[in-house]
């Protein structure tokens, strides 16, 4: 489906350039691509599955990611870290620190004394962020775009939640940015779905607004968004389809994972129940993630059955655990996560202001939708007959996120679809200026002026301005009224301080620019499309007043320009010229300034007056003596006023311009890493991707070497190598696999990767020779039969071709005789090599070589094939028309034959041709009607069965 959508012209490459976007969940991981000839497409892992978790294993010698990361943690889970998404942007005091370490009570937090972020602590050498994790975690992702893709990838469009704050934000980009990923926008995920939703529905959208509602509730939360679809008109492209974030509510600890800790602490209390062992599962890490792992399972069976036998095989010392667990079971663990289903509903329609009778359909997206609990309650919730289920629950994030990297990559062209988020945290300023009260008394009142409402769209760009400031000043950006926020959301949130800003250069500006006027400080900030909120600068505006001349009227503009033109205008020098200019101009140029004077001087002389008649001087006249009688009126009450004389003062002009104040950003929420830190966290990235491929490339060496001493070990008791090694090269080869088989044992699978390729290197040289005798003598059944074969066609052609009359003759003789020299050649070294190979010994080295056979073949095919374009191209020669008959009379005869004489010079130089009748004409001739006259014999056969083409006459 997408293919075609994008075939159609949704998406046309310009270059082979790919991008990717990675739908960042907190359990799982969808990665996309669009590259040329692959528009829009999931890309698989190297399990060849559609969906990569999420978890990083890390242990001294060893990384690994996704399934095989997933498999560890299950045996180890100290080295395995997950749902890292719930730690972004978070310090160390944050309580969502102390739910996630009570959820994974095996890893060792610890703070990180320059930031005061979250630390995991493996071992005194090994401490990672969470930032650094999610970066190897998007660095893995961009390798498996990459081998999908089959090309480079760097730039990138990442999901993330939409209750994402500027912290949480900005570690996803510090991330990307360790990973070395360009992030061309981070997009929320419900954003993302609902563009995948209204691309291939565009035909569906007008300019009725329709509101959909998106509940998405995934692994760790859930966020229910709604989405207004509607076309709109602009400049660049016209009329087209746009989406616009109108609400979103949401919930950020409502999910499946949830669920599965519940189910996994009833498994265990089960097991505790059965008093198989003293011990309490519940203190044992490596059992408490099997039973994890059978939860997981066990929530998606319950999804589809009533009951399930969950068990785990081994779970603590040895024992073996088996229960049954019901959905009726599952359901009452989990009622009161049940109850919070339709709040985020409810939020989302508080922020849009809106009621449910306006959203047309709630569309369920995330896997934790499938769960039929779920599916009741928000039923009953939005009172719709039906939830939507027509997406791709897993996959519609990943495929809108990369339909818009497509769109802003400037390798792609795609169909406009305007995207409008949404903020959904109100970001304002506020600062703090002293104030004189009506006693006298000096205050100081705190000020704050909204930047970004909640539900602001973005990207924008906004100024505040600053009035009543001549000195330098601080002010900050904070968080706005988050009310709206429940006391648990609002007690993970963070600071709600974002930013000090602290302007110097206020003072300065306003004593350099004592004589204009201000027009205040103004603070230019822009909201980007990845909802990150930028300062671009400040600066300091003043406006002053210019002097305007008086404007010279058209008629001396023009004149002064055609006086300067013509070599008139002042006779007095011009202090800052120093050498004349010449102006010249061509004639049609002097022309038209010339017409362009007269027109306008006839134009003005028309309106002098012109001799008047008797009615016309006395209307004069009448109108003369009314303006005079009306002007004495006006000086007479205008006399008292001396004031009113004066002329009327024309209006100034003002014109502004600014300075630029220095900006210093103190950021207030999470401390941006330094350099320092930026450069170790590269170098420790860097170090691991190093010794990962370091072994990467020692284990795929290492294989090879094993697979080539088995495999020639093997090869040496087959046939066809027996016959072609004499008995000291065999035993020499075999003496030297034996010991490079035993140094396997003993020392091989320790060496390094050096040692590895070396000993790989010594046994293909010692058995090259033996390899290249079975592959030359493998090859030359199927050769020789195509150079014999080639032969006999060949020499048929040629044979055929020189039993054509010479009339139809098309070819020279020399291009016949170089064919018959090439088939003579071939021949004789075809007879010769073969005889003398047939002396040789099947161990000594060929002189009969596959190459030279294959050299042979082309030198022929290149003669025949030059002979066979010939013949396509040529045309038949035209035959000449018997102008008389034996049986007509003397008369006729002497008649035609004096027409004929008379027109002697003309048919010396135009050969006539009797045309071809209509109802003879084959379908298979030339579209000029001419007979298809066959140029030589056998050329059809040799077409249709020496080289399988069609027959001739289809062709021509």
């Amino acid at each position: 489906m997408y293919f075609c959508f994008l075939i159609i012209g949704c998406c046309v490459y310009v270059s082979s350039v790919a991008v990717m976007s990675v739908d960042l969940g907190s359990e799982w991981m969808k990665v996309a691509i669009v590259k040329p000839g692959v528009p829009m497409e999931i890309a698989l892992n190297k399990e060849s599955r559609r969906k990569t978790p999420i978890a990083v294993c890390l242990k001294e010698n060893e990384r690994l990611f996704g399934d095989s990361a997933l498999g560890v943690s299950v045996k180890n889970p100290k080295f395995v870290y997950r749902y890292l998404q719930s730690l972004l942007g978070k310090k160390y005091d944050n309580p969502q620190v102390a739910f996630y370490q009570k959820r994974f009570p095996e890893h060792q937090l610890v703070k990180d004394a320059s930031r005061g972020t979250v630390l995991f602590r493996n071992s005194e050498e090994m401490q990672y962020s969470p930032e650094e994790l999610l970066g190897m975690v998007l660095n893995y992702s961009r390798g498996l775009a990459q081998d999908f893709a089959e090309q480079p990838i760097k730039d990138a469009v990442i999901t993330v939640p939409a209750f994402f704050n500027q912290a949480e934000r900005r570690a996803v980009l510090q991330a990307a940015q360790m990973a070395g990923v360009k992030v061309l926008q981070l997009i929320n995920d419900n954003t993302a779905v609902a563009l995948n939703y209204g691309v291939f529905r565009r035909k569906d959208i007008n300019s009725t607004a329709q509101n959909i509602m998106f509940y998405d509730m995934g692994s760790s939360s859930t966020t229910a968004t709604i989405i207004t679809y509607q076309t709109v008109k602009t400049k660049e492209f016209g009329t087209q389809p746009q989406l616009q974030i109108r609400g979103v509510g949401f919930d950020r600890s409502l999910g499946g994972f949830e669920m599965e800790l519940r189910l996994r602490d009833h498994l265990a209390k089960l097991f505790n129940e059965q008093k198989k062992t003293k011990k309490d599962v519940r203190e044992n890490h490596r059992a408490m993630a099997k039973l994890l792992k059978e939860a997981q399972r066990l929530k998606t069976v319950l999804s589809a059955n009533a009951e399930f036998m969950a068990q785990v095989e081994g779970l603590l010392d040895e024992m073996d655990f088996k229960a049954k667990v019901t959905r009726v079971e599952f359901e009452a663990l989990c009622a009161d996560l049940f109850e919070r289903v339709p709040g985020p509903v409810q939020e989302a329609l508080s922020s849009a202001e809106m009621s449910l009778d306006e959203i047309e359909q709630v569309i369920l997206v995330g896997g934790s939708t499938r769960v039929p609990k779920v599916q009741e309650v928000l039923l009953k919730a939005v009172g719709k007959e039906e939830l939507g289920k027509n997406i791709n629950a897993d996959e519609a994030a990943a495929m809108g996120a990369v339909y818009q990297a497509a769109a802003l990559s400037k390798a792609f062209k795609v169909q406009p679809f305007l995207v409008r988020e949404a903020a959904v945290f109100p970001i304002q300023v506020e600062f703090t200026r002293e104030t004189e009260e009506e006693d006298g008394s000096r205050s100081l009142k705190h000020n704050k002026r909204i930047l970004f409402q909640r539900m602001a769209p973005y990207p924008q760009r906004k100024v505040i301005t600053f009035n009543r400031y001549t000195d330098d000043f601080a002010f900050d950006i904070n968080y706005g009224d988050l009310s709206f926020l429940g006391q648990n959301d609002l007690s993970v949130f963070g600071s709600l301080n974002l930013t000090t800003v602290q302007l110097s250069g206020v003072s300065s500006s306003f004593q350099k620019h004592m004589d204009a006027e201000s027009k205040g400080i103004k603070a230019h900030f822009n909201m980007d499309e990845s909802g990150m909120l930028l300062l671009d600068r400040v600066e300091s505006v003043f406006e002053t007043i210019v002097e305007e001349k008086d404007e010279e009227s058209t008629l001396t503009k023009l004149g002064n320009t055609i006086s300067s033109l013509f070599g008139g205008g002042s006779s007095e020098p011009n202090a800052n010229v120093t050498e004349p200019v010449q102006v010249i101009l061509s004639s049609n140029q002097i022309l038209f300034v010339t017409y362009t004077w007269l027109a306008y001087v006839n134009a003005s002389v028309a309106k002098l007056s012109l001799p008047l008649s008797a009615e016309e001087a006395v209307e004069k006249e009448a109108v003369e003596k009314e303006a005079v009688e009306k002007e004495a009126v006006e000086k007479e009450e205008e006399a008292p006023a001396e004031e009113k004389k004066e002329e009327k003062a024309k209006p100034q002009k003002r014109t502004k311009f600014s300075e630029n104040v220095s900006v210093e950003l103190q950021v207030n929420d999470i401390l941006n890493p330094s350099l320092e830190a930026i450069a170790s966290s590269n170098k420790k990235l860097q170090d691991l991707t190093d010794r990962d491929l370091e072994k990467q490339e020692r284990e795929k060496t290492l294989n090879s070497l094993e697979a080539f001493i088995f495999e020639t070990q093997d090869k040496m008791y087959q046939e066809e190598y027996q016959a072609v090694v004499s008995e000291e090269e065999k035993e020499a080869i075999t003496t030297k696999l034996s010991e490079a088989s035993a140094w396997m044992d003993e020392d091989g699978y320790s060496a390094v990767t050096k040692e590895l390729r070396e000993k790989l290197q010594e046994l293909r040289k010692l058995c090259k020779d033996m390899f290249f005798r079975v592959e030359e003598r493998m090859k030359w059944p199927g050769h020789l039969a195509a150079l014999e074969s080639k032969l006999n066609h060949s020499s048929f052609f040629l044979r055929s071709v020189k039993l054509t009359p010479e009339d139809d003759q098309i070819f020279t003789e020399v291009e016949l005789k170089t064919l018959d020299r090439v088939i003579n050649e071939t021949t004789t070294w075809k007879n010769d090599t073969v005889a003398e190979q047939e002396k040789r010994s099947p161990t000594e080295r060929p002189v009969l070589l596959s190459k030279d056979i294959e050299s042979k073949l082309s030198l022929l095919d290149r003669e025949v094939y030059y002979l066979l374009n010939k013949a396509k191209f040529a045309k038949p020669r035209a035959k000449a028309k018997n102008n008389s008959t034996a049986s007509e009379s003397s008369s006729k005869a002497n008649s035609t034959a004096s027409e004929s004489s008379s027109k002697a010079n003309s048919s010396n130089t135009e050969e006539k041709v009797i045309p071809p009748k209509e109802e003879t004409k084959d379908k298979g001739q030339r579209d000029g009607g001419e007979n298809p006259t066959h140029f030589c014999y056998g050329f059809i056969y040799i077409e249709r069965v020496m080289f399988n083409r069609p027959h001739l006459s289809k062709m021509l």
